[in-house]
């Protein structure tokens, strides 16, 4: 469990296997980092013994082993540039709420470059290397971190983990049973790893690396595919929010450049105006149609303004944009209301005499409006109000419209990426959302 640390040597060779008898069982055993490792377990009956002994003295008596590595021992690969051996391999096994969670870790070895580890879960998979120097702590956001070589990193997990099987050679004193308080603190795609034991800490970091990496390094035909999702594995959509934030960007830019562009050039101008009275004495309509206009240049937006002198009263309009040749017909409807008083709060009013429609896109050509004003407060007979028309006016429908065409991807990408970590950090000690956990 305790990773020592090798002076390295720019070589890329491994040793010679030397054969060795255990002493508890007679089975021969290869030793393949003689010299360097400091324990071995008998494949044949887990006996843990003492490497550095001539006699391979005993350690502790052990069980027949089970344990079936995925890369088996003996088994060369090469991995960043150097060639590397399997040596050894234990599982480690920490207790959460009552249920057992057990990973892998080997044990590699070159003699010139000391001690690689690997580290297999579920089929995530680390290549771990120990760190030279001991990484520095704080507490932040409540969190306690470490942060080593510019990158910090937060708490996941403190869990005592025990050796629960193992076999092959190791370069510290291995017992089947010894345990030690582990401290992982990520920031994918690394993890940082303090284990401590008899008040020494060790520090480690691990990569996480993809299993079709460690198949193609080792010449494993094919490895499980990983389950569900690990401390330190990278969000697959960690810049997926990133990337749709500058598109959003360069969006509203085009978008409101365009605006700005239509608000600049928009003549705006009034085509028609016309003030009249609706008397509702008179029991008939008071629908009229307005003198010919014309709406000339490019299709653009055409504003419909429509104001009343209205106390403590409402009308409704019905408002129809004729096109004299053709007959097209864009028919809108409003209805303007205005109430004020008095109470115990003092005054107060509520609604508008005046409002705006908007038609977009409108072909050039003449044009008349058919107007249509009905209802009313009992007791109000008359009420004058005014219409006007106006070209080249710009239609905000558009750009809302845009504006959110633009927003909607850029919210939704936040989705699978927050999915993801609360994912990952249900399975730590404080869970998005959840009770964190306080630290053995």
């Amino acid at each position: 469990m305790t990773r020592p640390t090798t002076s390295p040597v720019a070589r890329s060779v491994v040793p010679r296997v030397a054969s060795l008898s255990c002493p508890s069982c007679g089975a021969a055993i290869e030793m393949r980092a003689q010299g360097w490792a400091e324990s071995v377990v008998c494949v044949a009956c887990g006996a843990q013994l003492d490497a550095a002994n001539d006699t391979l003295r005993v350690l502790q008596y052990g069980e027949a082993v089970r344990l079936k590595p995925r890369i088996p021992l003996g088994t060369r690969g090469v991995l960043r540039r150097v060639t590397w051996e399997v040596i050894g391999c234990q599982v480690v096994t920490i207790t959460v709420e009552g249920t057992d969670y057990s990973w892998t870790e080997y044990v590699c070895f070159n003699p010139y470059r000391g001690f690689l580890y690997l580290s297999e879960y579920d089929g995530h998979w680390n290549v771990i290397e120990k760190l030279k120097w001991r990484p520095r702590g704080g507490v932040s956001d409540g969190l306690l971190t470490l942060t080593h070589d510019g990158r910090r990193y937060k708490h996941f997990q403190t869990a005592l983990a025990r050796t629960t099987a193992a076999l092959g050679e190791f370069p510290w004193e291995l017992r089947v049973g010894d345990s030690v308080v582990s401290r992982d603190f990520v920031d994918p795609p690394f993890i940082l790893s303090a284990e401590e034991s008899a008040g020494e800490v060790t520090f480690s970091r691990g990569t996480y690396t993809p299993p079709e990496e460690i198949a193609r390094a080792f010449g494993i035909p094919s490895l499980l595919t990983p389950i569900g999702v690990f401390a330190n594995q990278p969000n697959p959509y960690g810049d997926l929010p990133k990337r749709m934030g500058q598109r959003f960007l360069i969006g509203l830019l085009v978008l409101s450049m365009m605006l700005f562009a239509n608000l600049i050039f928009s003549s705006k101008r009034t085509v028609f105006s016309q003030a009249s009275t609706f008397d509702r004495t008179t029991g008939v309509s008071g629908a009229f149609v307005t003198p010919p206009f014309t709406l000339d240049g490019r299709p653009s937006g055409v504003a419909i303004d429509v104001a009343a002198a209205l106390d403590n009263d409402w009308v409704f309009f019905t408002l129809s944009l004729i096109n004299e040749q053709t007959g097209e017909t864009r028919e809108v409807t409003r209805q303007l209301a205005y109430y004020s008083g008095q109470d115990s709060d003092g005054s107060w009013s509520e609604g508008d005499r005046s409002e705006t429609v908007r038609l977009s896109a409108v072909p050039a050509g003449r044009y008349f409006l058919r107007v249509e004003p009905e209802g009313g407060e009992v007791g109000r007979p008359r009420v004058g109000y005014t219409i006007a028309v106006r070209r080249d006016v710009p239609h905000y429908g558009f750009y809302a419209v845009a504006f959110l065409a633009l927003l909607t991807p850029m919210v939704f990408a936040l989705f699978p990426s927050a999915a993801f970590e609360n994912r990952r950090w249900a399975e730590s000690d404080h869970p998005i959302g959840g009770t964190s956990s306080s630290e053995e």
